[in-house]
């Protein structure tokens, strides 16, 4: 059975490791909060109960995609586009289609940046391999205007953020589920987790400054995972009723 995704692929190395992912996650977790759409998920309750879940769901959905074979990949996308339509049912209307390429949109902004942050820059070959993954998923949920070209893509990604973020009460809100799920200490370690990684256009949204206190730490802590020490900190820095689902995106070390 062929994989989804060839096994030499960035893709894989991005997805691979908890710490890329969970820097994938921070950022998805700043710029969900700005979307126009985000009361589809309220509508659920699921967002604002348990923000935390919600987007790991998300992201560990994404990398059971890049790690399946093609036949499972496959119907993996497909329930995903199932539990929509099932809201879409429920609300009586659709989730507008620009919603959907948002995310899969920032899927890839967030795999980049966050690779790039903790590991190295890119080439415009690798980049245009995470575009192509996304691409095949967003095509298999019969997405429309998806760009398959990396220099196409970078344009309609802002002409999205310009059109699609807005911070509004949800914004605002979200963000406190945020601090009180996580506490005070791990909400501002998440804040400056997603300084690294969100692009000008959500920094200016949420108000946020250019720096990030991790740019200092980030290079100790690159030492403490060569040294074999990243699992004690990640326990120690996240809640505990989400470490064995940290400890399972570990898939590649």
């Amino acid at each position: 059975m062929n994989d989804f995704i060839d096994k030499n692929s960035i893709v894989k190395k991005i997805w691979g490791k908890s710490d890329t992912v969970l820097f994938i996650f921070a950022g998805a977790a700043a710029e969900f909060a700005l979307n126009k759409a985000v009361d589809w998920l309220y509508f659920t309750g699921k967002l604002p109960a348990d923000p935390v879940g919600r987007l790991f769901s998300t992201v560990t959905y994404a990398q059971k995609i890049i790690f399946a074979n093609t036949d499972l990949a496959l119907k993996t996308i497909d329930s995903i586009s199932q539990v929509h339509r099932v809201v879409e049912n429920n609300r009586g209307r659709p989730i507008p289609d620009w919603a959907y390429r948002d995310v899969l949109y920032m899927l890839i902004h967030y795999s980049i940046s966050s690779y790039e942050t903790l590991e190295r820059k890119l080439t415009l070959e690798e980049k245009q391999e995470v575009v192509d993954v996304f691409y095949k998923v967003g095509s298999r949920m019969q997405l429309n205007n998806l760009s398959s070209k990396y220099t196409k893509w970078l344009i309609q990604r802002e002409n999205d953020m310009s059109n699609d973020l807005k911070k509004t009460d949800f914004t605002t809100d979200l963000f406190k589920q945020y601090k009180k799920q996580l506490g005070t200490m791990r909400y501002c370690i998440l804040i400056e987790a997603q300084k690294l990684t969100i692009p000008p256009k959500v920094r200016q949204l949420l108000g946020f400054s250019r720096t990030s206190l991790l740019t200092f730490v980030l290079p100790l802590y690159q030492f403490c995972r060569y040294a074999g020490l990243d699992n004690a900190i990640k326990k120690w820095l996240l809640p505990k009723e989400y470490q064995a689902q940290i400890e399972a995106l570990d898939i590649e070390r």
